[in-house]
């Protein structure tokens, strides 16, 4: 296995690139004391970029994003959780718009360099009061000590058990390049840049365009291969910032010496934060994982990784430890893409079950055990072509069903 070129910085967060403050408080939004209103601020215009939902009706914060990202730089990013203000019509753009406007006074930056973020209960207009209050109060708790960065990680969750974060170090030119990222997500969750709030900070110098490219790049192996409920949300968005105060010489593009090891990094801060929300999906008790290898395309390969792991019957014969490898060969029929009927190998973690898509024996009890580990790994061989993908998810379970019933109440 080749050694990765980065390593991890042991207690990062989001503020450990040169140049970035966060923090994060509870301004009464959600029912519980939990934080629910938080902010990055960048020291100096970034270099940003974003990629959004899918979903048709995308909420307000994402228009008011678009149009801050319009020039690629941003200073600030102000995020809510408990309210999504999606599908709240002209108030609801009115609202995302105040909030963008009240960062930016507060943090004494343009109103054109904030980002706005919004998550949780579709249809109802925000508390304003509660989030003027909130982000005038940000301003002063603003730090760049890992407090900052701890109290924003938990802003941003909602549904979820745990926060998502990782800092990496990289060498460019020969100096310390951080990247870092925080992420929310655990229910409607489905590929296509779904349901989640990402942000990224970095304090390499990188330009706007560079950054959106390998963002996109990164995204389509990463977050768009995850899913835990196969419901694509109206709001989220992963947003990448970079302050460009490391110590590095020359700019970053695909044609630095050093542009190979910046993306691995880049794309194993986004894996990690993509497995983090599939192992914390809602009720979920494992993390599960299909390879897809063999495929005649990339397209096939990463539509038959989405058909496995998105499939319901496949996710709760994780969950009760059934090895019944007929759900994922009826899967990986279904998924719409070439695959030969008679050359399809199938193993769950080192156990085969399936060869030239014929069952073999294999010992029940050896495979009951692997599969109440708390990582399922699925493996399909097509045997067609040279390409593969992998995708990310968890089990169902019947607390899923009991978080959901109980959203709103």
């Amino acid at each position: 296995m080749a050694v990765p070129s980065y390593t991890v910085v042991e207690g990062g967060s989001i503020i450990t690139p040169r140049g970035f403050r966060a923090a994060g408080l509870h301004c009464g939004l959600k029912k519980t004391e939990r934080n629910d209103i938080g902010a990055i601020v960048c020291e100096v215009p970034a270099a940003a970029a974003a990629v959004y939902t899918t979903n048709i009706f995308q909420a307000a914060p994402l228009q008011t994003t678009r149009e801050s990202l319009a020039n690629g730089v941003l200073r600030a990013v102000i995020v809510n959780s408990g309210n999504a203000n999606a599908c709240t019509g002209k108030q609801g753009d009115a609202d995302a718009y105040e909030m963008r406007a009240l960062a930016a006074r507060s943090f004494g930056v343009e109103e054109n360099d904030v980002a706005v973020a919004s998550t949780g209960v579709i249809g109802e207009n925000l508390k304003m009061d509660r989030v003027r209050d909130g982000i005038s109060r940000l301003a002063g708790v603003l730090t760049g000590e890992a407090d900052g960065g701890e109290q924003f990680s938990q802003a941003i969750l909602t549904t979820d058990l745990v926060k998502k974060e990782l800092c990496v170090s990289v060498q460019i030119d020969g100096s310390p390049v951080k990247i870092a990222g925080a992420a929310k997500g655990s229910g409607m969750i489905h590929p296509n840049m779904a349901t989640m709030l990402a942000f990224v900070t970095t304090d390499a110098k990188i330009g706007s365009e560079a950054l959106h490219a390998l963002l996109k790049r990164t995204t389509d192996d990463t977050f768009n291969m995850i899913t835990v409920d196969g419901d694509t949300s109206t709001n989220d968005m992963l947003v990448a910032m970079a302050s460009g105060l490391s110590d590095q010489k020359k700019e970053l593009s695909e044609e630095h010496p050093d542009w190979a090891a910046f993306a691995e990094a880049f794309a194993a801060v986004c894996e990690h934060l993509a497995k983090a929300i599939s192992r914390d999906g809602e009720g979920a008790t494992k993390l599960v994982e299909v390879v897809v290898s063999g495929a005649e395309s990339a397209e096939s390969a990463r539509a038959i990784a989405k058909t496995v792991i998105g499939s319901s019957l496949v996710k709760t014969a994780v969950y009760g430890a059934d090895a019944n490898w007929g759900r994922i060969i009826a899967a990986v029929g279904r998924a719409g893409v070439p695959v030969n009927p008679h050359t399809v190998d199938i193993k769950l973690g080192d156990i085969v079950v399936l060869t030239a898509s014929q069952p073999v024996t294999f010992d029940e009890d050896v495979a009951l055990e692997y599969l109440k580990g708390d990582t399922v790994s699925i493996f399909v061989e097509l045997n067609m072509g040279s390409e593969k993908a992998t995708a990310w998810g968890c089990d169902l379970t019947y607390d899923y069903v009991r978080i959901n019933a109980a959203y709103r109440t």
